[in-house]
């Protein structure tokens, strides 16, 4: 940015809910339980100014904020982590901290938050101290105004109390009371004890040095950059056909857009953090449990209902050799093992339940020798919620120094020169400073020959 983002914030204040709520100490699930998503997610949800109201955003959503907190009565207490080490909420109607600000600059100047630096992004944070003797707050929300009428919202959650799709659902519900609805339509349920395993008396924890780990001479660091990348439909379009050629088929419907851009990135990453070509490299995906579940879980339930797939195991020089097909092969048959039956959901939680009890950390790496893949782009982020304000041009996640193995697929800003509208993706990826370069010129090859035989073959 030329000049840099100057905000003006106001004091912060505790949004408690309209009506009085139940007092209780709520139990959390086995997957809301691990201690990796014991972590606060932030987003910020861009609006483009409308002329068809003179409200003010902050004063609408403060209001709709405190209604909704009847319905989502635990997001307004305290989280905390006990001596058994187990989280549990209380729930007092504590309330949700609360921040209004203003920023001197008109959104278009921004981009509207679209391929822009992460350190700017970093400036609509909201990280509130909170800790108490009850815990501290699972939730917390800013909401600042730009000079052209426009604002955004900024929703910092525990990811150990929501996941992205209860995220979204407790979001269309503020929407939904700002618009005038009496109640969500959407009911929340709590029921974690739907996903609670059950400790095993023979589970046995696989031994596994991190010698056998591939290694990158960037790491350990200290600069952590970010990148939101643009992949266009053409590239992904031409990435499924070349793939789907390499193993002979001639329909494109072979592969899945994150099966294929999995494999890509995968490699990718290999490349730019220059891991080892001997030790292994782990890659998996988060699979949604909502639908798996027998019965299904309840359409309200907002907390964790995700669970890694299989991991495919390969090692660098692998994932080099191999054709890029091969590699996306073996990430759609990791998917279809994870999700042929419940059996493979039970064993997860029983396994994450006996490691929860007995104090045992997962020994796989969570740098550089591991990428985990999430999809944001159908949690229904970027929906028309309107608060009167129309729908939403644009979601941004602020990115997280500490997650340097998590990639996560986002769908487009609704107004952007880089698709110009044709819709694609973007893919956020945090990796050391220096390897964000060559992270770079893979990116731009996908977007310019499709990752496809051109690149298969080029050097790494």
């Amino acid at each position: 940015m030329a000049t840099p983002l100057l905000i003006h914030k106001k004091d912060i204040i505790l949004v408690q809910p309209a009506n009085p709520t139940p007092s209780e100490v709520l139990s959390l699930s086995t997957i809301d339980n691990e201690h990796v998503h014991e972590s606060h997610f932030e987003v910020v949800f861009v609006y483009k100014a409308s002329s068809n109201t003179n409200s003010d955003p902050a004063l609408v959503i403060k209001e709709a904020l405190s209604k909704v907190l009847v319905h989502y009565y635990p997001l307004a207490g305290k989280l905390k982590r006990e001596t058994d080490g187990k989280l549990r909420i209380t729930c007092n109607a504590d309330g949700v901290p609360f921040l209004e600000a203003y920023a001197d600059c008109e959104l278009s100047s921004l981009h509207y938050l679209d391929v822009i630096d992460s350190e700017t992004v970093k400036l609509l944070s909201f990280n509130c101290p909170s800790e108490s003797e009850y815990g501290y707050h699972p939730l917390v929300l800013r909401v600042t105004k730009f000079s052209c009428g426009g604002f955004a919202i900024t929703m910092r959650y525990s990811h150990s109390v929501l996941d992205g799709s209860g995220a979204v659902q407790f979001y269309k519900a503020m929407a939904e009371l700002a618009s005038g609805k009496s109640e969500p339509t959407v009911k929340p349920v709590w029921e974690r004890e739907r996903l609670v395993g059950t400790p095993c008396e023979d589970f046995i924890l696989p031994l596994t040095g991190k010698s056998s780990f591939a290694s990158s001479p960037f790491l350990p660091c200290t600069n952590v950059a970010h990148e939101f990348f643009y992949v266009t439909e053409e590239a992904i379009a031409r990435l499924k056909m070349s793939l789907s050629r390499e193993l002979g088929k001639i329909e494109i419907e072979n592969f899945t857009t994150a099966e294929v851009l999995g494999a890509y990135v995968w490699r990718s990453r290999a490349r730019a953090l220059q891991l080892s070509p001997i030790g292994n490299i782990i890659f998996c995906m988060t699979m949604g449990l909502r639908g798996r579940m027998d019965p299904p879980l309840n359409a309200g339930y907002y907390g964790n209902a995700v669970l890694y797939s299989s991991e495919v195991v390969l090692t660098r020089r692998d994932l080099e050799e191999f054709p890029l097909s091969k590699v996306a092969k073996l990430i759609k048959d990791s998917k279809k093992l994870s999700t042929s039956g419940i059996d493979f959901v039970q064993k997860m939680l029983d396994k994450r339940e006996t490691m929860l009890q007995n104090n045992i950390k997962d020994e796989n790496p969570t740098g550089a020798s591991c990428m985990a893949l999430t999809d944001w782009r159908h949690i229904g982020l970027l929906d028309e919620v309107d608060f009167g304000w129309k729908g939403v041009v644009n979601m941004v996640p602020i990115p997280w120094n500490n997650f340097l193995n998590l990639y996560v697929l986002l769908p487009p800003c609704k107004i952007n020169s880089v698709t110009n509208g044709n819709g694609g993706l973007r893919v956020l990826v945090t990796l050391p400073e220096a390897a964000m370069a060559k992270m770079k010129d893979e990116m731009e090859i996908l977007n310019q020959h499709g990752g496809g035989h051109i690149d298969i073959q080029s050097k790494p």
